[in-house]
């Protein structure tokens, strides 16, 4: 049964590795009409992920491929349930894509300031809808015992969900903020420096409205931590590494805040992991029908072959993931065939 345990760990960490690589790009198109005042800050905030985002978001297809493989019933599940919020995070991915393709293809100010547009509310949406789905999963699915959810789009929008959704928007601007100001200079630089900590005070208050909505209402998190003392150490770290980020950025030493901020997305997804540990989904009609990390994977031998190809596979995407951004490294420029 270690198997399932390692691949709920590699599931953790490949979420938590999308959610820093691609949360900044995110942050960034949450951030775009907001702190750009100008054509060419807009043009530099496009290009500071230009080299990156698009590589960030294999983490999102390992993630949903690693669940497919280790946890199919999950997978089956959760897809089945959560059919249009998904077919909608699919949508708002692809109008991503296409605002920063085609952004800057004409000069007009009109079709720039369109493509912004879509660019801020696509990056807004993934954020949010994504907070709204992880926020779903903590609080409980109507799932019933042939795995199947019978739950509406609306049903989804729950106020316990939007407020993790809406935190998830912040949490991802104030991480692309730090991200802007490591990689800019100037009136931009200053700007976004006054920005962050007032993101970072939000996000503060509204993470701690989550933490009181979750001891209020999801026994199953509840009780795990009641039950068991140590995943106290991952909030607590969350907490050192939100008062790392916080003093780093008022030092404008943006490179170690950055580091600091995608601890605190780290540690504040593995201390939900490990109060959900071993649900994966948490039905809301009977406990019983709860699918963990061990009714619901795949067999032994799967999970083991399974381990071997990644054990073999993931460090060439973390050597590839470590040269973009060697190479890329420095204060973003503009040439001929930037964005």
């Amino acid at each position: 049964m270690w198997l399932n345990d390692v691949w709920y760990v590699l599931f953790v960490i490949i979420i938590s590795g999308y959610l820093i690589m691609d949360g900044f790009d995110l942050g960034v198109g949450i951030l775009h009409p907001y702190v750009a005042k100008t054509d060419t800050e807009r043009r530099l905030m496009l290009n500071s992920i230009g080299p990156v985002w698009d590589g960030n978001e294999v983490w999102l297809v390992l993630g949903g491929g690693a669940l497919f493989a280790a946890f199919p019933l999950v997978y089956a599940s959760l897809f089945s349930g959560f059919y249009l919020a998904m077919m909608l995070v699919l949508l708002v991915l692809i109008l991503r894509t296409v605002a920063i393709e085609f952004r800057s293809k004409r000069p007009g100010a009109t079709w720039r300031s369109v493509w912004d547009g879509v660019f801020f509310a696509s990056s807004t949406g993934i954020a949010l809808l994504l907070g709204v789905a992880f926020g779903n999963i903590m609080a409980g699915v109507p799932l019933d015992e042939q795995g199947n959810i019978s739950i509406s789009l609306i049903a989804l929008l729950n106020p316990f969900a939007l407020l993790v959704g809406i935190t998830t928007v912040m949490m991802l601007a104030m991480h692309g903020s730090i991200y802007v100001a490591m990689k800019t200079e100037g009136e931009l630089q200053t700007r976004v420096r006054q920005v962050t900590p007032r993101l970072m005070g939000i996000f503060v208050v509204l993470n701690t409205l989550v933490v009181v909505g979750t001891i209020s209402n999801q026994s199953v998190i509840t009780n795990r931590y009641l039950d068991q003392i140590w995943p106290v150490i991952f909030p607590a770290l969350a907490l050192a590494a939100m008062i790392a980020a916080w003093y780093w950025t008022r030092q404008a030493e943006e490179f170690k805040a950055f580091l600091a901020s995608s601890a605190v997305i780290a540690l504040l997804l593995w201390a939900a992991a490990a109060g959900l540990y071993p649900n994966l989904l948490i039905s809301t009609l009977n406990p019983d029908y709860n699918l963990t990390i061990y009714n619901g994977a795949s067999a032994p031998n799967s999970l083991m072959v399974m381990l071997i190809i990644a054990l073999i596979g993931m460090p060439f995407v973390l050597l590839y993931t470590t040269g973009v951004y060697y190479i890329f490294r420095g204060k973003v420029k503009l040439g001929g065939e930037s964005y």
